[in-house]
């Protein structure tokens, strides 16, 4: 799982793309600009609203990243279908005994640099930067096995077959391994081998932003061209990709992808409408109206699917650690952020359907769980998950029993007399967002809370998150999949993207006193145990009762998810728009035609 920074994520190809195009600049800037500029070339402009914050594959934690462009791995997913297709690997079996899975190459496969691309490719990947204690990715949380929390087994068996050996059944492990992409060893080999003053390999400093895009090596449809930080990326159609159509021309027939930089979701509208972009997605709820209207003027279409694939959540942090003796929370606040019938009452004190309705038009959908509702493992309130139902007199009944009192002044306090006041953050430049955390303050000083809202830049706040855990609440909303275990990541207690209650993790400054609760032990046990059963059933129980903690003592709180819409110039020809959204998912098989 990875923080969007957009109101969802994408899937496989993980493309979210904005229109970078400022008052003060230059027709350089002008999206209509780069059309005239390359009108021969196939090209499609799309947007996103932060800049990448590295072209490391392996360090990457979060959406958009340039990386779905420039990798792909053994295997993909069918966006329309769900059902796992050859990428890299030609073919895999699994061993009777499920404790062994051997993929097979495609011959001839080449990186972007014309190299070849071989089984040693894949054995580097896994071994030396996926296993690698000293290089901090949250791709080993997926990846280990069990209670021992083993790492599985890899080796060659010759230039195009690799195996995989688990030390006992690992239910996702076709999934999981066969989606990782696949770096390049001739590159990257003596970046893990050397380390620096620190000890620190290499590579955690190798293909950062300030790499000439040029030297970044892949395998996947495209390679990075050009970067130039707060405006523009622009990627170059890899020649050596492996995919050619029946006729056999080469794949992707797009030649160029120009993936622009904005901060402020009107501005993509705007673009939009005026012809500057070839597509755009997520659309926001309210823009949908007036988009639809304009289709046939605007030579466009509109596409619409399911609920989005993400969890948007309010979240708290738990973390009671300290940090060169100096607490990561408030101790005030951090009393209070660890009183399950706090977050409770807070949950109970946010109106979910006034949100749906005034910020996402009612094209939202209400969410509970922190499994999305396309996953064959989702709990639903049917189903016995507890549902937190605007209800301020419950909310109140909750805070008077944790001890919490309004004074004459109708501020809620402690039982010490504190005012309860939290900060809320979100990234700036997602207008919902921004309107939700404006509701969430609203609805709370009904409560007598005071939130004060602080949105900032997307990338600032990943690095509050991730790394110095100051902070006290957000709202984002994570990447989700149809298998629960791509979560561990998030879930269990001591790996990388345990923002709740962050670990100190390696390489970071050491974190003192650390408090794990029960419950978020047990939910990091059945996370163990759900990947470790074979049986479908079991495992869907075992994936309920984690749902069901999670409902109980709220680390998230879920709020509401839009559903997926794009709009698409209908100069792209081939979109075939999948109930999860993602208008590029087949992005190989696209077309431009002027």
């Amino acid at each position: 799982m990875k923080f969007s920074a957009l109101t969802g994520f994408w899937r496989f190809w993980a493309f979210a793309m904005v229109t970078f195009c400022l008052a003060l600049t230059v027709t350089a800037c002008n999206p209509q600009g780069y059309k005239t500029q390359a009108a021969r070339v196939p090209q499609i402009i799309d947007t996103v609203l932060s800049d990448p914050k590295s072209f490391n594959y392996a360090l990457i934690n979060e959406d958009p990243n340039v990386t779905g462009f420039v990798y792909v791995g053994l295997i993909n997913e069918n966006a329309l279908t769900g059902q796992l297709e050859p990428e890299l690997a030609e073919k895999w079996e699994i061993s009777p005994d499920k404790k062994k899975v051997t993929f097979t190459l495609r011959e001839g496969l080449k990186w972007s640099d014309g190299q070849p691309l071989t089984a040693d490719d894949v054995i580097f990947t896994f071994q030396d930067i996926f296993f690698n204690p000293k290089i901090p990715t949250d791709i080993q949380d997926v990846l280990r096995i069990g209670k021992s929390r083993s790492l599985p087994g890899v080796r060659k068996i010759d230039d195009r077959r690799v195996e995989f050996t688990t030390p006992e059944p690992f239910a996702p492990f076709v999934r999981v391994t066969g989606g990782l992409g696949i770096l390049p060893k001739h590159i990257l080999e003596e970046t893990v081998r050397k380390t620096d003053s620190k000890g620190n390999p290499l590579f955690l400093s190798t293909w950062g932003t300030d790499t000439d895009p040029k030297k970044v090596v892949g395998n996947g449809l495209y390679t990075i061209d050009q970067y130039v930080a707060t405006q523009r990326v622009i990627f170059k159609r890899n020649p050596y990709y492996w995919r050619k159509d029946p006729q056999g021309n080469q794949q992707p027939f797009i030649e160029r992808i120009i993936w622009s930089v904005v901060e402020n979701q009107n501005t993509i509208l705007l673009q939009f409408r005026s012809g500057g972009l070839d597509i755009s997605e997520p659309i926001r709820p309210e823009d949908f109206p007036i988009l639809k209207k304009q289709e046939k003027q605007g030579d466009f279409t509109t596409f619409v699917g399911g609920i989005r694939p993400v969890t948007t959540f309010m979240a708290f942090n738990l973390n009671q650690g300290r940090r060169n003796g100096k607490p990561v929370v408030d101790p005030v606040r951090s009393k209070w952020f660890n009183n399950p019938k706090f977050r409770q009452a807070i949950a109970y004190g946010i109106d979910r359907e006034r949100m749906n309705t005034n910020i996402f038009r009612g094209l939202g959908g209400l969410i509970n769980s922190t499994i999305i509702e396309s996953s064959p493992y989702h709990l639903s309130p049917e189903q016995g998950l507890k549902v937190y139902n605007f209800d301020q007199t419950r909310s109140k009944e909750l805070l008077k029993e944790a001890g919490f009192k309004l004074n004459d002044r109708g501020q809620l306090t402690d039982a010490d007399g504190n005012a309860v006041r939290f900060t809320l953050m979100t990234n700036a430049g997602n207008v919902v967002r921004e309107a939700m955390v404006a509701q969430i303050k609203q609805d709370l000083s009904q409560l007598g809370i005071q939130v004060d809202i602080n949105p900032i830049n997307f990338g600032v706040l990943i690095d509050k998150l991730d790394n110095t855990q100051e902070w006290e609440s957000y709202l984002l909303a994570m990447g989700g999949s149809k298998e629960p275990n791509s979560g561990a990541n998030v879930w269990l207690p001591d790996s990388r993207s345990h923002s709740f209650n962050q670990s100190a993790g390696p390489g970071k400054p050491p974190l003192e006193g650390r408090v794990v609760a029960d419950w978020e032990a047990e939910i990091g046990r059945l996370y163990i145990e759900g990947a470790q059963e074979l049986d479908e059933a079991k495992r869907k129980q075992i994936y309920g009762e984690i749902q069901k903690i999670a409902q109980e003592y709220l680390p998230w709180i879920p709020l509401v998810n839009a559903r997926v819409m794009a709009v698409v110039r209908n100069r792209v020809q081939g979109v075939n728009y999948p109930e999860s959204g993602g208008a590029l998912w087949n992005l190989h098989e696209l077309r431009v035609e002027d």
